[in-house]
């Protein structure tokens, strides 16, 4: 038997714990009681609704109908005798050969339910000023005792509908939370993928999605950026990145208060996760060093993302509206000679001396590459003394057969 006061008293726990409104909860009982009722003393094509009261425990019940007239039903004096088709849940007698318009516009009315209808005439008995379309509510016999069957299936109801509900809540939540780090306990490693108690919900950080040469332990507690939240049929997915740029941006936003109150502003990020980065940032206030501000006093900000990003080395460099400078400044540590501007074809071509020219290319090319994605340029670098030359192009595309191979 459905105890309805206990389940009063359980209301605020479950808003409590699974964080679901009260009156979502309220919805999912009188559904359920409604059902249960119906499946012990209800009739077929009936609707019952059920309110209950959440002072006293008490539930009342009400059978509804529709107002129509029948010019918006089939009557059963209307009905043919053969063929049957499904209209609106019923099976209503299709002809066999429906000649005219007028004949496919009757079969499309729904049949006549005196359980489900009630015509125009008599609902202005009940309620003088009753319409079309309108629904009219008719108290149904309160019964105590609704039977093991259906307290079992108000039960399974009531389950159902909360795990939707915390569901619902649960996306809305992750879905606010989007574009932020969040923080959880690995809760196990299966195949590369970690997984990562959130609290609530489980999140995945694909092996793709994780810095090289990272481990997990069970039981660790790790930060990732939450980059995507996927509703599945079955649950919700929620996807997480340590590789994301803007996991480094959000890492600096935590750290910089200036970036965290928009003084100083990250204009663009180019990352090989777990390797280098360059950050460009700009200041909205003269007064203010952008750089000087994400570095910190002797370092300590910059070295508390490092630490974060598992050791990841970063440049951060002033951003500068005009090209020339801002390819200048992202291939620092170097020191550029001269810079010229081919616009037609997105590409510069960088001089340096011969001491500056590896220092400008960085090892393995990564220097050049990071400040080809920061600035959005092609850059070529030329050596004067001895003419050699690199074109990032040919390293980005080494870059990618390599990890194709992988």
């Amino acid at each position: 038997m459905l105890d309805l006061k206990t389940m009063n008293s359980a209301l605020e726990q479950l808003e409590a714990e699974r964080g679901i409104p009260k009156d979502k909860i309220v919805s999912v009982i009188e559904d359920a009681l409604a059902a249960a009722y119906k499946k012990d003393y209800g009739k077929r094509g009936q609707i019952i609704r059920a309110k209950f009261d959440l002072a006293t425990g008490k539930t009342d019940f009400f059978q509804v109908k529709l107002v129509v007239d029948e010019n918006m039903v089939r009557m059963p004096e209307d009905l043919p005798e053969e063929s049957s088709t499904e209209i609106l849940g019923e099976n209503v007698k299709k002809e066999e050969a429906a000649e005219g318009d007028a004949a496919s516009e009757q079969i499309k009315k729904p049949r006549f339910n005196p359980e489900y209808h009630i015509l125009i005439e008599d609902a202005k008995k009940i309620k003088k000023d009753a319409k079309l379309e309108e629904e009219i509510i008719f108290p149904l016999e309160a019964k105590d005792d609704y039977g093991r069957i259906a307290a079992q299936t108000a039960k399974q109801v009531i389950m159902q509908r909360i795990r939707e509900a915390e569901r619902v809540s649960v996306t809305e939540e992750y879905e606010k939370r989007k574009g932020e780090i969040v923080s959880g306990i690995v809760q196990r490693v299966e195949r590369g993928n970690v997984y990562v108690d959130l609290g609530r919900i489980t999140g995945v950080l694909p092996y793709d999605e994780q810095i090289n040469g990272e481990r997990f332990r069970i039981g660790e507690r790790v930060q990732a950026y939450l980059f995507a939240v996927e509703e599945t049929p079955r649950d919700i997915s929620l996807r997480l990145s340590r590789t994301h740029p803007k996991f480094l941006e959000k890492l600096f936003e935590r750290e910089v208060p200036e970036i965290a109150s928009g003084t100083v502003e990250i204009k663009a990020i180019a990352r090989e996760p777990g390797s280098r980065s360059k950050v460009a940032v700009a200041s909205l206030d003269d007064h203010i060093d952008p750089v000087g501000s994400c570095v910190g006093q002797r370092g300590v900000r910059v070295a508390t993302v490092m630490n974060e990003a598992g050791g990841e080395k970063i440049d951060i460099i002033e951003w500068s509206s005009d090209p020339e400078r801002f390819i200048e400044r992202a291939l620092s540590p170097a020191k550029v000679e001269h810079v010229s501007l081919n616009t037609q074809e997105n590409q510069a071509i960088v001089g340096v001396t011969q001491d500056q020219y590896s220092l400008a290319i960085g090892r393995g090319g990564q220097n050049a590459r990071l400040a080809a994605r920061l600035t959005g340029w092609k850059i070529d670098i030329r050596e004067s003394t001895n003419k050699q030359e690199l074109k990032t192009e040919k390293l980005e595309k080494e870059d990618d057969d390599n990890k194709s191979k992988k």
